[in-house]
Order: C-alpha cells, then structure tokens, then sequence
C-alpha cells in the first residue's frame, strides 16, 4: 500500500527529482494554507498516463471540521475529463465546483488548484470545505478567508511555497497559536485574541492593531540575550521564525510574506507563547547540570577509593591481601569510568564503545606482560542505558581479566571482545586463545573465584546468561555474555 508522497511519486509518476522535491516542500508548509481556509487539501499527482491522477498526500484543518471522512492517499482518478482535478490540469487554471457538492451528505465547496514547476503542472491541490461547520463570520474568519485565498493564488503562482525556513514539525507556531495580518507597510491590521494575549505577556500593553510591527518588536530586542536579526523588509522576504523572550515570557513568531497579483501585499504572522514550554527547558537543563556534577562528584570520590586501595595493596605484606586489594582496586576504578563518561554529557545511555577501549586498556596495563597482550574489540556495543552501563563495566573487567590471568597465564596472546545487539538483548563475547578450560566446565559451580561469581550475579540480575567452553579443536576459551537491555 502506497502511504507516502515519495512511494505514490515513485511508483506512479514521471516527475522528476526536482518536482517531487517541490512537492515535498509544499506538503511540509501547506498545514497553514489548511488551517486558514477551514479546508481538507489533498494533493494529486498526474500518472505515466495523463488521463490519470494519485492521491499522494492529505491534510485536515485543526480550525474547523473535516469534509473528507476518509483517506484518499493511494487512491486513483482515471479519465474523468468533467472532474475538477482533470480540468484543473489541462487548463493550468483554479478550477471551482459551481455548486455546494455532498460527501456521505455533507455539502461541500472543492476548487483544484494547479501546482506549475518549470512551465507545467506536475500536481494538483484540491480544496475541500465543509460548509456544515462554516463558523459565523467575524474579524479572525474574515482575516483567514483572505489570507487563505491570497496563499491559494500564490501556490497557483508558483510563489507558494517558499524555499527558505520550512516549519519545524511540533516547534513552529500554527495558525491557531496566535495570529497577526501586517499590511505592506508593516502596520498590524489584525491581531488575534491568542496574539493580544501572548504579546501582553511579554510587556506589551496596548493594542497592536494600528501599531507598526517594527517598532512594537523593536522594544522587545532590547530584552533579548542576543540582538535579534531580521530583515527591515518585513513584508516581502522568504518565511523566518525569530523569538522573544523578556524577563517574564517569551514567543515564537513565523512570518509568511502574502503576495497578490499586483505583487506584495503584506504577511501574516503566527504567534506561539513559548514560556511555559522555556521554563521546562531551562528546568530540564538545570537537572541535566546537575546530574553531570553528580556523575562528576561520584566519580572523583570514586578515584579516591580506589587510590587508597592501590596504597593499602602497595603497604600490604600479604601478597594475598595484595591481590584481593588490587581486584577490588580495579573493579572501583572500572565503575568510576563509567560515571565519568556520564559527567560529560549525561544522556538515558551511553556509548559503551568508549568505555570498553578504554576498560580494555587498563586491564592490559596492569596485566603482568602489556606488550606482549593483543587485547581488542571487534564490533560495537552500541548505546547501553545507563542503569546497564555500571554493571556491564565490571562484568567486562571480570571476564578480560580472567581471560589474560587464567586462560593466557600472564603470558603473550590475544583476547577478542566481541560484541553486538540483537532483539533488545547484548551479546558479548570473550575469546582467548589460551590454554583451554576443561569440556563440561561449568561457571556457577565455581564457588571461589570471586570474580565469576560477581558476573554470574550481575549478568542474572539483568536477566541474563553467562557461559564459558573451549574453542574448537583446543584452540583457546569463549566467555559469552546475554544481557537484556529493556
């Protein structure tokens, strides 16, 4: 089933690179032609065969009621010479339906407008209205009615869209955020109730209309962290969003030039009050600050612990003590690497590859013969959540260590890790080419090795499974690791 204006394009039309581009970047700014003109727009694209038409792309108004009940992407219209989207095409020109047209009973107004790249039409927007829920005029429908119209001329114009500063889907301000209609003199001749109240939040006090947008934000720049840049031509340049923050509230306001036949003609702006969605912003930045300095404290308190675990192993005179000493020293110090890879940029995870390089260099180091070690990772662990991250550190300090001190004796060799994910799951395994262990060795019985117990515990509190066997052919061991991730 063909979903999207790239599949219906690709599967259905001639167009070219270029024009399916053109398209796309319609679709991507047409929700505010929609919003004003109360309308559903579906865009049509002609087939190999001029007699036929796909629907490629649709979109409802947030303003006012559907008159399409259902979705007509993928849909077909085939030589139907009478219908507006033929006439539309063949003629180059606005065609409009001379009567309220029904749909499931609904009487509907259509016009389908021609989209023209390059001399030709490569598309066709069809404008549905639902006459049932027309809302009674006023200042804000008139103000929509006309600026949607002037948006339909332009997209027949070729002038709609306009290259520059396409929306950000979910950031940019939408028709019903707050709306201004500035004249080409740049004097407000309309402001919405939403607008009138966002502005007031700021410090703006009188009433907009009359006013010259050029001076009324000019008195907001001043407040601003940074100067504000924006063309002195408010009325005639490609669309840009700019935003304004005082001391009490801030807005976001994107600006759509409106050009009529005789050329430009004024711009409608759209307001959205972003101070609410700013204060949660510097909320989740002031945590996230505070989590790194967190990371960042435990980190070093960490480093401390396991310096003073180096100096007690160092005054040892047991050289069992020594070595319980230095295992716990470098489980610390596997733990502390962790929180400071945090402490740098604290996210839900963390890109392990960097800490196991670097896990697996100290291990190496402090190995009886670094040399003469070839300890290397082959794959990538990916992005590990952060709650996973601490115990897969040790688990990965364990299993390397032991590979080095059990399976190449303190001796020349090489230790693999290989790691990857599939199905929400981590797979990591630890190959040394070593002296082999035993056939039927079995990890869990191993009750005095500390280090195997502390992997055995972790890996199953992460749902997990950790096993050991030799290589084929008595080539060396393979430690292999599964750990869930979710």
């Amino acid at each position: 089933m063909l979903l999207s204006l790239a599949d219906v394009v690709a599967a259905r039309t001639n167009l070219t690179a270029d024009e399916a581009q053109w398209l796309e970047q319609l679709t991507s700014q047409w929700e505010t032609l929609a919003d004003l003109s109360f309308s559903d727009l579906v865009l049509w694209v002609p087939g190999h065969d001029d007699n036929t038409f796909w629907g490629a792309a649709q979109i409802r108004p947030t303003t006012g009621p559907t008159a399409l009940e259902e979705d007509v992407v993928g849909d077909e219209i085939a030589y139907e010479p009478d219908h507006l989207v033929t006439m539309a095409y063949l003629s180059g020109e606005i065609a409009y339906s001379s009567e309220h047209q029904l749909d499931a009973g609904i009487p509907v107004d259509v016009k389908a407008i021609p989209v023209s790249r390059n001399d030709h039409v490569i598309g066709i927007v069809e404008v549905h209205t639902n006459q049932m829920g027309v809302r009674a005029p006023g200042a804000l429908e008139d103000t929509y009615i006309e600026v949607a119209r002037l948006l339909q001329r332009m997209l027949w114009r070729g002038e709609f869209p306009m290259e520059q500063n396409a929306p950000r889907r979910w950031q940019s301000p939408r028709v019903g955020d707050g709306s201004l209609r500035v004249d080409a003199q740049g004097v407000i001749t309309f402001a919405s109730p939403n607008a009138v109240s966002s502005f007031s939040r700021l410090g703006f006090m009188g009433d907009l209309v009359g006013e010259n947008i050029v001076d009324v934000t000019d008195a907001f720049s001043q407040l601003k962290r940074e100067p504000i840049q924006y063309p002195s031509q408010w009325t005639d340049t490609g669309p840009w969003e700019l935003e304004f923050e005082t001391e009490h509230a801030s807005i976001l306001m994107r600006m759509q030039p409106l050009r009529g036949d005789d050329g430009p003609c004024g711009a409608f702006l759209m307001v959205r009050d972003t101070t609410d969605l700013r204060s949660k912003d510097r909320l989740l930045m002031t945590k996230d600050a505070m989590i790194r300095e967190i990371h960042h404290r435990v980190k070093n308190n960490l480093q401390t612990v396991s310096a003073l675990l180096r100096l007690q192993s160092r005054r040892s005179q047991s050289e069992e003590a020594q070595d319980a000493l230095s295992d716990a020293q470098k489980r610390v110090a596997a733990i502390a690497l962790v929180h400071e890879i945090l402490s740098q940029g604290f996210d839900s995870s963390v890109d392990f590859d960097e800490v196991a390089d670097r896990l697996l260099s100290m291990v190496r180091d402090v190995s009886s013969s670094p040399s003469l070690v070839d300890l290397k990772r082959e794959g990538t662990f990916g992005l590990i959540p952060a709650d996973v991250a601490n115990s897969l550190s040790l688990v990965l300090t364990e299993v390397t260590q032991n590979a080095l001190e059990h399976g190449l004796k303190d001796g020349p060799g090489t230790v693999s890790v290989r790691p990857h994910q599939e199905d929400g799951r981590l797979v990591v395994e630890v190959l040394n080419d070593g002296e082999p262990i035993p056939e039927g060795f079995d990890v869990t019985a191993q009750t005095n090795s500390l280090g195997l117990s502390i992997v055995s515990t972790l890996v199953r509190d992460r749902r997990g499974s950790f096993t050991m066997r030799p290589l084929p052919d008595g080539a060396g061991t393979v430690a292999r690791i599964e750990v869930s991730l979710v």
